[in-house]
């Protein structure tokens, strides 16, 4: 399978280098702005100003497109809705398996523990990103709010005197040294705390996972998918 990696940066090098060392895939492109590049699946790890000239590219040339830039707009987030009705694409703010299987816990255990216990999400990264809170971050309150049967409310950190509400989820981002990216997600009672933690130690785990989301890809007809399709089947 041929492989065009959109995104020169650190996450784009890993898979360039992970698909040269093994044998499943080869390396047709790798460039910020894809032009005349051709292959099976893109892969896009840019950044969120590059992702409306990368959808353009891919519709022209037919190509299924993997997306796991994080920070775009809600306007560029419908754009990518409607190309997805002309090719295929997977659309994850985290490749791990990890984080996914956590979207499934927090499915299970929400509507049981909400009501009872405050929900509050924490984020780290290092100090390079740039998009706070994290897409991951995000993504596992929306998880949560779909699980409550109330409407929630989003608070992004506390400052001064503002108390706490029942129907907050908290979400707070933390930047520093070259912390992978951690994510929890606390369910705080009376007496006692369940969190619910992922850890990445290595950034190989999203690129592992662009790259398992490549193979799921090209044999799939237009539409949107998500990491959660691939552990499904």
């Amino acid at each position: 399978m041929e492989i065009i990696v959109h995104g020169t940066g650190t996450m784009g090098k890993i898979v360039k280098e992970m698909i040269e060392e093994g044998k499943e895939f080869s390396l047709s492109g790798f460039a910020d702005e894809l032009t005349n590049e051709k292959g099976d699946v893109i892969i896009d790890f840019s950044h969120f100003s590059r992702i409306d000239s990368l959808l353009n590219f891919a519709k022209e040339k037919r190509i299924p497109v993997v997306i796991a830039t994080t920070g775009y707009s809600d306007e560029i987030l419908e754009k990518i809705k409607e190309v997805s009705k002309e090719i295929p694409i997977l659309l994850s703010s985290n490749m791990s398996l990890g984080i996914n299987m956590m979207q499934d816990i927090l499915e299970k255990i929400v509507p049981i523990l909400y009501g009872s216990y405050d929900i509050e999400i924490v984020e780290a990264h290092h100090n390079k990103k740039i998009d706070s809170p994290s897409g991951t971050a995000k993504t596992l309150a929306q998880v949560i709010e779909k699980s409550c049967k109330d409407e929630m409310k989003k608070k992004y950190g506390r400052e001064g005197i503002c108390p706490r509400e029942k129907n907050e989820i908290g979400i707070h981002s933390l930047r520093g040294g070259t912390i992978v990216g951690e994510h929890s997600v606390l369910f705080c009672g009376e007496d006692e705390v369940i969190e619910i933690k992922h850890k990445a130690m290595s950034k190989k785990i999203f690129a592992k996972g662009a790259l398992e989301a490549s193979k799921f890809l090209i044999k799939k007809d237009k539409g949107l998918y998500s990491m959660k399709d691939i552990f499904a089947k």
